[in-house]
Formats: structure tokens, sequence, C-alpha cells
């Protein structure tokens, strides 16, 4: 039997960081949602108890490092599974992009093995879970919009942004989460993202508000140590997009569009930046 689950990609809306939690994690304020690039996870049953990762992608970890592995192996562990499974991840998403690429094919994995050995499992159970596995994940297994509170577990679900096209773009450079979370200060940040201005904004289905409200305090780290990023974010201005933004702790950087007419301006004049640029879909 096969498993068929879609992973999407996500961006940041708004991304406030308000200080340090006494468990080393962060306190977060985050708005995110969907948009239509995704990995593609074909998951098939094995009749001997192992877990096999396998990918068209050369650069991603086919073992415990992998989150769709780690997604595996507590599933198993907390339903007492004795059966093995492979999972194939079809990788489209750009890696330690700042896009929950990981934490999307984990969330797709728990839902896929939810599914495959018919587990039932309860929501919240998924939930923590996912939770366990990294921060992104439970807004992954829940998908939509949703504004994401303490260390980005505890989902609000809000309003999704009015249909509009997303250029995505990735210098080629990787950049470390923990790197940036660990050079930040809250203390320098002159002006923090509003989370009830951009809900405003979602239910208004204001797309010139939404652009207004786009805020990520992140970016003064990034945007410093990566000079790229700041490049590629001031040549999406110039070309452009209706609201840019770099999405979590980057280094891709985003373009809200409304007007399909100019998407493609913007897409081919990235191109000449790096060579990782998408035009897709926000997932209402």
């Amino acid at each position: 039997m096969k498993i068929y689950e879609k992973a999407p990609a996500k961006i940041n809306l708004m991304l406030d960081v308000l200080h340090k939690r006494p468990d080393g994690y962060h306190e977060v304020e985050m708005i995110m949602t969907m948009v239509d690039l995704a990995d593609r996870l074909t998951i098939t049953e094995l009749s001997r108890d192992t877990i096999q990762i396998s990918s068209q992608a050369g650069y991603i970890p086919l073992d415990e490092k992998n989150l769709a592995f780690q997604a595996a192996q507590k599933i198993k562990a907390k339903y007492n599974i004795k059966q093995g499974v492979h999972i194939h991840i079809d990788k489209q998403i750009p890696v330690a992009a700042g896009l929950a690429g990981g934490s999307s094919d984990a969330a797709a994995a728990l839902r896929g093995l939810n599914r495959l050995w018919n587990l039932q499992i309860p929501h919240e159970d998924m939930m923590e879970l996912g939770a366990s596995i990294g921060s992104d994940v439970p807004f992954c297994i829940t998908g939509g919009t949703a504004l994401a509170t303490g260390r980005g577990e505890l989902l609000t679900p809000l309003t999704s942004p009015p249909d509009c096209w997303v250029v995505l773009a990735k210098p080629p450079i990787n950049v470390s989460t923990a790197d940036v979370y660990g050079r930040f200060r809250a203390d320098k940040i002159a002006k923090h993202p509003s989370a009830l201005e951009m809900q405003k904004a979602l239910e208004n289905k204001s797309f010139d508000e939404i652009c207004h409200q786009l805020g990520n305090v992140l970016e003064d780290v990034t945007l410093t140590h990566y000079p790229q990023v700041q490049q590629l974010k001031q040549a999406m201005i110039q070309l452009g997009a209706d609201g840019v933004l770099m999405s979590g702790s980057g280094p891709t950087v985003f373009g809200l569009i409304s007007r399909e007419s100019k998407v493609a301006r913007v897409y081919n004049g990235l191109r000449g930046f790096c060579k990782e640029v998408y035009a897709v879909r926000i997932l209402t």
C-alpha cells in the first residue's frame, strides 16, 4: 500500500521575537501562510521493521537527521508499530531557506503514517508529536494561515490572504537559524511588526494593507551578515513586487504580487541574481 502526501512551503507574513525563554527557546509571535511550492512524499509500508528515506535530491540527510525519519521514529515508538516504512521525498522546496521544507516533510510523514496504519490519532496528539520534532511542524500539520506563539507551536487559525502571486528567491547561501537567533538582540529592535494589524488586514482581505504590515525582526541580523540577501530584497522592490520580506531566518526573500502581468518581470529580473527563483500562488 502506498500513501501520497503533499508538503507545502510556508512564508512568514510577520515575525516578531519577544524575548529568550528559560528553556533556551525564543518567545515568538508569527503569522504564517502556505504557498504552492511543495515537496511530495510517497510512503510505502515495509514488512521489515526499519525506516528508509530516499530522495532525488543529493543534498538532504537520509538518516536520523531527516525530520521525516524522526516523524516515523516517533509515531512507531508511541503507537508500538512493528511494520517498517519507506518514505521517498521528491524535494522541490529549497533547503535551509526559511521555508520550513524539513518541517513540512515531517508533518506530511505524520499525516501519511496516520493514514497508512489507520491510527486515527487525535489532533492534539498529532500536534504534540509535531512539536517534539520542531517548532514549525505543528503549523505544517494544520496548514492554512495561522498566528503562532510560544516557540511557534501554539496556533490560532486566521483568515487566509486574498489570492495573489508569490515570487520566492533564494540566494546561493545557507543560513543557520540557530546562528541568526544567537545574534538576535530584542532590545536593539526599533520597531516591532504588529500581529494585530496584520490580522486586521487579513480579515479585511486588504492586499495593500497586508503588504504594508509585512515585517520580520530577524531581517536586522540576516541582512547585516549576509549582504546578498539585502541586495536580493532591494532588487525585488525595484522590480516592482508589491510587498517584499525575508521569510523566517532567511535567506529566501519573497514578493507578494497582485497582478499577473507583473510576475514575469519580477521573476525574470531575479534570475539574474540567483538560480533558485519560483513563481507560485498563495494557498488560500
